[in-house]
């Protein structure tokens, strides 16, 4: 059972973050602790979905950058709402785990109206990386620095991180979490968003074996 009373360690000091609540969360997937966080540097509201006994090594971690469109409206563009239906599946079947859901992600960090911006640009054929790219933004604008500071928070040690971005694992470490292995979180493509899921793992390094060998370029990119 978890405890919406337990009181998690404070190292708002250290991190920029503030522990500020927790309460249970029941969800589709299981019930959770959902442990409410201020990042006082960014200014941003985040929250991290706690299942069973997360304090040590080791402990299945899933950094989930926030996508309206995919998380929310399921839109078919990115596998972003499916990947964190299965993020939160595999963190109950593995009986332990945490999920930091990252506000001000949006569009890998230029936000929601940018981001619909870029998607039009990749509906006239650019890919994500050329999209943001011509709207003056870089390929990834995201800061896992808060991440960071909420697992620290949370007494996790080290972490085997779910997720198939190379710059997560970079970005953790560098903020003074050890991960110990990354575990790839695979998602079959759909028509739609092929090219997307390509160009994330040609341009952006993401660890996608499940494509197979297909051209980068498809005639349709939306």
């Amino acid at each position: 059972m978890i405890d919406t009373d337990d009181v998690l360690p404070d190292t708002t000091g250290r991190t920029g973050v503030e522990h500020v609540v927790n309460v249970q969360l029941s969800t589709e997937f299981g019930v959770f602790l959902a442990a409410g966080y201020l990042d006082h540097d960014r200014g941003e509201e985040q929250i991290a979905l706690v299942y069973g006994d997360i304090e040590g090594d080791d402990v299945l971690t899933r950094l989930h950058s926030e996508c309206l469109t995919g998380d929310a409206f399921r839109s078919r563009h990115c596998e972003c709402g499916e990947q964190l239906s299965a993020a939160l599946r595999t963190i109950v079947s593995e009986g332990r785990g945490v999920l930091v859901y990252l506000l001000g992600h949006e569009g890998r960090g230029i936000g929601l109206l940018a981001k619909l911006r870029a998607m039009r640009l990749q509906a006239e054929g650019l890919d994500t990386v050329e999209a943001n790219l011509a709207l003056g933004f870089p390929d990834d604008a995201r800061d896992y620095r808060a991440a960071a500071g909420i697992l620290h928070d949370l007494g996790v040690r080290s972490v085997r991180l779910l997720s198939n971005n190379p710059r997560k694992r970079e970005a953790l470490q560098r903020h003074g979490v050890t991960v110990g292995a990354q575990v790839p979180l695979l998602i079959p493509p759909r028509e739609e968003n092929l090219f997307y899921q390509l160009t994330k793992r040609e341009r952006l390094g993401h660890h996608l074996p499940h494509l197979g060998f297909e051209p980068a370029r498809t005639a349709d990119p939306s």
